[in-house]
């Protein structure tokens, strides 16, 4: 049984600004480019059964500087759909309202083809890929290229937690982090690596 490899795509200039980034296409800045060049060396030398890639495209780039052959594009892996908070900080959010949290109130639609996800949602889809997944665990490692959230996420439903408790882990912006297995149950072997 392989692992499970996580990146987070390098930095944006959203990310970086802590603005919400779900579908808006933003490129890497210099300093996200040098983040993925410097995943390099944690990725040189494994084999892996199956790379797949957010189709955004500071995840392929992510990918690709990170020197990560034989990418497929998920739409699964995109984003959470931030809806009506797209590009808007938590700190602006919490003005209109206080008690926010994405976690648990999800939020509200967007423009028309945005309506935004609730953390449910995201769960189905991180199960959706989780289930893709599975078969190629069983032949090695499995490296994952996409988004902050969708991994928490992700990582949360592999674990067999509710998608809510992805809150619990946070991870960085051009990152390596692994999820393992110890006695036949699923564990975080590895979190936010960097060179």
């Amino acid at each position: 049984m392989g692992d499970l490899l996580l990146v987070r795509h390098g930095e944006t200039e959203w990310s970086r600004s802590g603005r919400h980034t779900g579908f808006t296409d933003l490129p890497l800045t210099p300093h996200g480019e040098e983040q993925a060049k410097s995943l390099a060396p944690l990725l040189t030398g494994r084999t892996f059964s199956l790379v797949l890639a957010s189709p955004l495209s500071r995840a392929a780039r992510t990918a690709a500087l990170a020197g990560v052959s034989g990418v497929r594009t998920d739409p699964d892996l995109h984003e959470w759909d931030y809806g009506a908070y797209e590009g808007v900080t938590t700190d602006d959010i919490h003005t209109d309202r206080p008690g926010w949290d994405l976690w648990t109130d999800g939020v509200p639609p967007g423009r028309e083809g945005f309506p935004g996800e609730s953390p449910e949602q995201v769960g189905a889809r991180a199960d959706r890929v989780l289930s893709r997944v599975g078969p190629a665990l069983a032949d090695g490692d499995v490296l994952l290229v996409a988004h902050s959230h969708f991994l928490r996420v992700l990582t949360a439903r592999h674990l067999g937690l509710p998608p809510a408790e992805g809150r619990l882990f946070r991870i960085d912006t051009g990152t390596l982090n692994r999820l393992s297995t110890e006695h036949g149950r699923p564990v975080v072997a590895e979190w936010n690596a960097k060179p």
